[in-house]
């Protein structure tokens, strides 16, 4: 059996992306953070929430697309994953975990979206399976919960 390293996280950006060109190698890498919400009741009835914070690194096309299109406070899925950097700091060993990009689905409506653009000049980012962006809304089929077909386990191609 081989090893998997893969993580998938729906969030909000808690930042705008910041972009920057590595040294050397030319390549574009943008860093940014969503926040993800655990809601829960306790024992005695009482609402939690616990927010976490994730570190995103996106390298290359992707990159230049999650700099074009994200923005503070817009909600994404991602998939990618973990990778733990180390260094010393005045003798003290230090480490940040971030997640590698890999897969970016924008989530949400325009109307959903109470963030301004970067670029209100550009297009919407085009559907591109490469990289998962999701098809336009108007595109999506409806789905209807009231009429519910049974389904023959024999119909289902798997």
């Amino acid at each position: 059996m081989s090893d998997l390293n893969k993580t998938l996280l729906i969030g909000r950006l808690t930042q705008n992306p910041e972009s920057r060109i590595v040294q050397g190698s030319g390549n574009t890498v943008v860093n940014f953070s969503i926040a993800t919400n655990q809601n829960w009741t306790d024992k005695s009835g009482a609402k939690k929430q616990q927010v976490e914070y994730h570190n995103i690194e996106v390298w290359g096309k992707l990159a230049e697309i999650c700099n074009k299109y994200l923005t503070k406070g817009k909600q994404v899925f991602l998939s990618g994953r973990l990778k733990t950097n180390s260094w010393e700091d005045n003798g003290i060993k230090k480490y940040k975990t971030s997640i590698v990009l890999e897969n970016m689905q924008m989530l949400g409506s325009k109307s959903d979206d109470n963030t301004t653009q970067k670029d209100t000049t550009s297009q919407p980012a085009p559907a591109n399976n490469d990289y998962n962006q999701p098809a336009p809304e108007e595109a999506l089929p409806e789905i209807n919960l009231d009429n519910e077909e049974e389904i023959n386990i024999e119909d289902v191609p798997f």
